[in-house]
């Protein structure tokens, strides 16, 4: 919905206010759900009851009310599976397809101890829903969310409280239809010409290239909290000589005032300072940086953050206690130069999707292991979340293996004008508010892209773009901010904003199809152009080629695994040259194949993977691997033992 004219207010108050704090601090907390010794989680994943409203105006699960009552006794209904997208679990193509309102359902029974201890907070949460939620318990309403890939809560307690022998009924309504004023933006056009169309059709018209998977993606939760309990934790890191520096701040609810004791302990378990403090700076002695894959001996290493709350009441004591991994290190960009550390960075990796067989955009952890093994198999030290943000455990392996994240919002194929007003504009600072909340934390998160392909070159983008990114970096001015671009330099009215260029270019593909020999001029001509107007580091954010595995030609032709492998190389020719003076990144597009929206430019999705939608690899993954190691090896920080597998593997491949 969007923001009041006082959240407006206090919002542009926010842009032109000296931040006192590193990281702005929000109204709530969205901690990770986590267990401790005062708090409980229970999975609510696997197969809910679930119901598609096919009624013409998709309104009949609201007018009549399904959710006073369960679900079956509405009407005919099916099993679901969560996480999971709905469109291909089922032999129903018009579900495959459907825009508009699906209900889920699922009865739990609740723990006795949750619902007999009033100082027992119990709180529902929804990781991810596509797109709009409203969510009902036992029949009443607790909360609605806008926007997908990013998680919303409601507590709970009273309700289940009201009667305490019945089955708590959770009933999520959930809608995929995208507008001008959403992210991603869309459009729904009617075909009214009977001659042609059937009554009531109507299509979703999306400016993104993936499918539009839909669902609840993400787990449900019911966890637990003290009545007093721990809201938020917001860190800051850095360090001077061998000293780290962790700022912090925590915030606390349903009790003043209250007791903390703030420890941070190293991987072995040992304490190696604390406070009793609710905001501060911990020092550090002989610290252990955070570094990233293939930078260090020891990459991503994490310390522990306890955080223990004691607090009362007329009635008892309460005792929380929340545990965040914590990562120490810095992040600086110069006209020329990533850095970590005040280590000169290079983004060798990949763009990536949330996207499989049958679950669509559905959490799957042994996808998500999977594509971490490729990873450090590639050689890749980053990716980015295109289009969107993704899961929450995603980032905490990326934090755990140190792999670099550039985080992006869905602000995917923004292309109209009336996209750019300011009811989009609330609505896109929602979303960073909400994003920026979820992932302040995460060492792995170095760069914010609040965009990606937008129309910079209208007049209105220049507004939009400046408030959004200067309201991103008031709410994180720790990480530089970027959005993605394919436009003209010369016209682009958000570049003079950003802190990085990120540019998308398909030169041979998209441009000059077929000929490789013009990727040279091109992507030299590409990089001097951005560069001499901005003087701004740059990121070839996306570049590849579609190629069908197992599909060959000699001399290489378009969708072979033969072309592809040019167009790579003739890339890499020109970051070679350019990596010596302002390009601090590679990124191809796109680490798998994935599905797209069926038409004539796709064969069963988006081909333009180095490994093919079920993992295996193309040609072109064993050109990116042996690029990336070198890549790693040239910058003489590898430790011995990556070297000695750096060699064995470009010699057991190539």
């Amino acid at each position: 919905m969007p923001s009041s004219g006082r959240h407006w207010a206090i919002r542009v108050l926010c842009l032109f206010c000296v931040v006192s704090d590193a990281v702005c601090v929000l109204n709530t907390g969205m901690l990770f759900p986590r267990e401790s010794s005062s708090r409980e989680v229970k999975d609510l994943s696997g197969l809910w009851v679930f119901r598609a409203d096919k009624s013409p105006d998709r309104n009949q699960g609201f007018d009549e009310a399904w959710y006073k009552s369960r679900l079956e006794q509405t009407g005919p209904v099916i099993d679901m599976p969560v996480p999971a997208s709905y469109n291909d679990i089922t032999q129903d193509y018009t579900l495959r397809d459907f825009i508009g309102w699906v209900w889920y359902e699922r009865e739990v029974v609740v723990p006795t101890r949750w619902i007999a201890d009033e100082g027992t907070r119990v709180v529902l949460r929804v990781g991810s829903a596509h797109y709009y939620s409203v969510v009902w318990v036992n029949g009443v309403k607790v909360t609605e969310h806008e926007g997908g890939h990013l998680p919303f809560e409601a507590e709970i307690g009273s309700l289940i409280r009201k009667d305490p022998t019945m089955l708590c009924r959770i009933t999520i309504a959930v809608n995929n239809t995208l507008t001008l004023q959403t992210l991603p933006p869309g459009t729904i056009q009617h075909m009214t010409d009977r001659t042609m169309y059937p009554d009531g059709f109507f299509v979703q018209n999306i400016y993104f290239d993936f499918f539009n998977y839909a669902g609840i993606h993400r787990p449900v939760l019911l966890y637990t909290t003290p009545k007093a309990y721990v809201d938020d934790i917001t860190v800051v890191t850095d360090f001077s000589d061998n000293t780290g520096l962790v700022r912090y701040k925590v915030s606390v609810q349903g009790a003043a005032p209250a007791t903390l004791k703030v420890t941070l302990v190293d991987k072995d378990g040992h304490c190696v300072v604390s406070s009793s403090e609710p905001s501060g700076v911990l020092k550090v002695v002989d610290v252990k940086l955070w570094w990233p894959y293939l930078m260090h001996d020891t990459p991503g290493y994490l310390y522990s953050m306890e955080v223990r709350l004691m607090a009362a009441d007329h009635r008892r004591t309460y005792e929380d206690v929340y545990t965040l991994p914590v990562g120490i290190r810095r992040v600086n960009v110069t006209s020329t130069q990533f850095l970590i550390n005040n280590k000169p960075f290079y983004f060798h990796g990949v763009n990536k999707h949330e996207d499989s067989d049958i679950r669509g955009k559905g959490l799957d952890w042994p996808l998500i292991v999977k594509d971490f093994n490729l990873l450090k198999w590639l050689g890749a030290n980053s990716f980015r979340t295109s289009h969107y943000p993704y899961a929450e455990e995603i980032l905490q392996m990326c934090d755990r293996h140190g792999i670099v994240v550039i985080d992006e919002c869905p602000g995917v194929g923004i292309k109209d004008i009336r996209s750019f007003g300011n009811t989009s504009l609330a609505h896109h600072l929602d979303v960073m508010d909400e994003l920026v909340r979820r992932d302040k934390n995460h060492p792995s998160v170095v760069m914010w892209s609040v965009a990606n392909e937008p129309a910079a070159e209208m007049p209105p983008a220049e507004n939009y773009f400046k408030t959004l990114i200067k309201y991103t970096k008031a709410l994180d001015p720790t990480r530089p901010v970027t959005y993605i671009t394919d436009s003209n330099y010369a016209r682009d009215r958000g570049a003079p904003y950003v802190d990085v260029i990120c540019v998308n270019s398909y030169f041979s593909w998209y441009h000059d199809p077929g000929h490789v020999e013009v990727i040279p001029i091109q992507l030299h001509t590409q990089f001097e152009n951005w560069f001499g107007k901005y003087e701004k580091p740059i990121i070839q954010s996306e570049y590849g080629a579609d190629v069908v595995s197992g599909l060959h030609s000699d001399p290489p032709m378009m969708f072979t695994e033969e072309y592809q492998k040019v167009v790579l190389q003739n890339y890499h020719d020109v970051f070679d040259q350019k990596r010596k003076q302002y390009v601090i990144g590679e990124l191809i597009w796109n680490f798998a194949d994935f599905m797209t929206a069926q038409g004539v430019t796709r064969v069963v999705g988006n081909k333009k993977g180095i490994f093919t939608r079920q993992r295996q690899p193309k040609a072109a993954a064993f050109i990116l691997k042996e690029r990336y190691w070198r890549l790693a090896n040239e910058t003489g920080r590898l430790p011995p033992w990556t070297k000695t597998i750096c060699v064995f593997q470009n010699s057991a491949y190539t």
